[in-house]
């Protein structure tokens, strides 16, 4: 059921949206900005490797760590002002990165970086929710919301390529900058302020439980797909999730709580925020072998790998579009299943992939993460409109939680499959050569002649039998999706979203 056509947007709600996706973009593009720079940055700062690895890192940790608490605190203070807040800041922070002269300073200003980010993304996605008054225009918007911050990814490392062929490393920071002035001068005109008329208190205990929740689960599962099973990571996630328990006990008996119950009670919420999660899941679990396949079995460059990566993209633009026009017609959750099917479709083809099938591997990822695009898009559609619109901020933060639990995920159970296998194809060879991939191909370097070849092809053929596993996992995972979609969100998809009237203040009560 549409709400009344009374409350459609127009230009200048879709001009506003325009202006919200700068933000989207640019948060999606600095998790992958680095690729390219890390040689460079290492020339002029010469990090340790402890060091680089925290250049790479603290930005994610950041951004994860906060989602929560940001999201609650926009709908306590107002989501624009928070957004202007977290722009001013990611732009300073920009600057920093862009000018630092030691490794430190880089740290700490992508710490910034993710403090901002954590600011940005649920402020951007809670004001869609906002603007966007009538169902099939929030659903439409919402998709092209998803699409380009899926595409906003790819064109990072793209983006930093091209930069760094032309300028100093520091140019993939100081892109940030003009975007974000941007932002500042443009949202006040164009973005009405939306907040919760009546938040409670503010619980500041739950900011240190919901950041140490979050970060060590986080951090663990990264690191047991980087460096596999280490009883070290484990601990990491064991002790995250038992402050998660505390965290949760504290939500349900404060009346003040930083995630209110409402979201909760509202039918389709949580089971969108798991549908969600499971999509990353296997977005991120796939990328996890497309971006190593490239590099490392292809052997291209990490540019050229980069340009090749955009071109499933194409097709993720059109699926979200596609999938919440079908969702206005048909019951979005035999939609979202159907997103689901097709996924599973796509990681199927990576089953069939050989140590040359360039194209054969593109497909499969243009497939899959259309499947995966649409199901986020409808899922977060879903959740969103569920949820009462004065707490759009906390709902938005806790679907990006789940993206970012989904993402670890995925890379830490089905890079594990991959290696396990990986690694018991070349028993008996050199530690370094079963470590992984990459150090396969560096043995084999000094190697050289026909033994360096014979033994870079057999690792190429043990790292796709592995990638061939764990496409068999993550097609059954997604099956099971295509299977839960429908039993949890029947009823809600087919629900009236909430009348505007009855949860939501009009923009012209809110600040300007």
């Amino acid at each position: 059921m549409t709400n009344p056509a009374a409350h459609l947007a127009g230009r200048k709600e879709w001009t506003a949206f325009t202006v919200l996706l700068l933000p989207l973009l640019l948060v999606s593009m600095d998790v992958s900005v680095l690729y390219f720079a890390i040689p460079a940055i290492s020339r002029d700062l010469a990090p340790t490797a402890t060091e680089q690895l925290w250049i790479f890192d603290s930005y994610g940790f950041a951004l994860a760590g906060l989602l929560i608490t940001m999201g609650s605190l926009g709908d306590r203070i107002g989501r624009r002002r928070l957004l202007l807040a977290g722009a001013a800041a990611f732009g300073l922070a920009s600057v920093g990165a862009a000018y630092a002269h030691s490794a430190e300073m880089l740290i700490a200003a992508r710490v910034l970086l993710g403090i901002g980010g954590a600011t940005l993304m649920p402020s951007t996605m809670a004001l869609v929710r906002n603007l966007f008054r009538n169902d099939a225009q929030r659903s439409k918007a919402i998709g092209i919301w998803s699409a380009a911050m899926a595409g906003g990814i790819a064109l990072g490392s793209v983006l930093g390529g091209l930069l760094l062929n032309h300028f100093w490393w520091g140019s993939v920071f100081l892109v940030n900058v003009p975007a974000m002035v941007l932002l500042l001068v443009l949202v006040p005109v164009l973005v009405p302020e939306f907040k919760d008329p009546a938040p409670g208190r503010f619980d500041l205990l739950s900011v240190p439980l919901s950041t140490g929740a979050v970060l060590p689960v986080v951090y663990g599962l990264k690191e047991t797909a980087a460096e596999g099973f280490q009883a070290g990571y484990a601990a990491c996630v064991a002790a995250g999730l038992a402050i998660g328990a505390l965290f949760v006990l504290r939500q349900r008996r404060r009346e003040d709580a930083m995630i209110s119950r409402a979201l909760f009670r509202a039918r389709g919420f949580g089971a969108g925020v798991t549908l969600n999660t499971l999509a990353t899941f296997a977005m991120m679990g796939s990328a996890y072998f497309t971006t190593q396949y490239l590099q490392s079995v292809l052997g291209m460059g990490a540019l050229e790998a980069a340009l090749w990566s955009l071109a499933p993209s194409v097709a993720v633009g059109a699926a979200a579009p596609v999938a919440t026009a079908l969702g206005g017609r048909v019951n979005r959750a035999y939609v979202i299943a159907g997103g689901f099917v097709t996924a599973a479709a796509g990681f199927a083809v990576f089953g069939l992939v050989g140590t040359d099938s360039l194209w054969l591997l593109l497909t499969g990822a243009a497939v899959l993460a259309s499947g995966m695009v649409a199901v986020m898009a409808l899922v977060s559609d879903l959740a969103l409109s569920a949820a009462p619109a004065e707490k759009a901020g906390s709902a938005a933060s806790l679907l990006e939680t789940g993206q970012e639990f989904g993402g670890a995920l995925g890379m830490a159970v089905l890079g594990s499959v991959g290696t396990a296998v990986y690694r018991a194809d070349l028993d008996g060879a050199a530690p370094a050569v079963r470590e992984t991939l990459g150090g396969a191909a560096a043995t084999a370097g000094q190697l050289g002649g026909e033994a360096g070849e014979a033994l870079l092809a057999a690792a190429r053929t043990a790292f796709v039998h592995g990638m061939h596993y764990a496409a068999l996992g993550g097609t059954a995972l997604l099956l099971a999706g295509a299977v839960l979609a429908p039993a949890l969100l029947r009823r809600a998809a087919d629900a009236p979203a909430p009348r505007p009237a009855a949860d939501e203040p009009a923009p012209a009560g809110a600040a300007r």
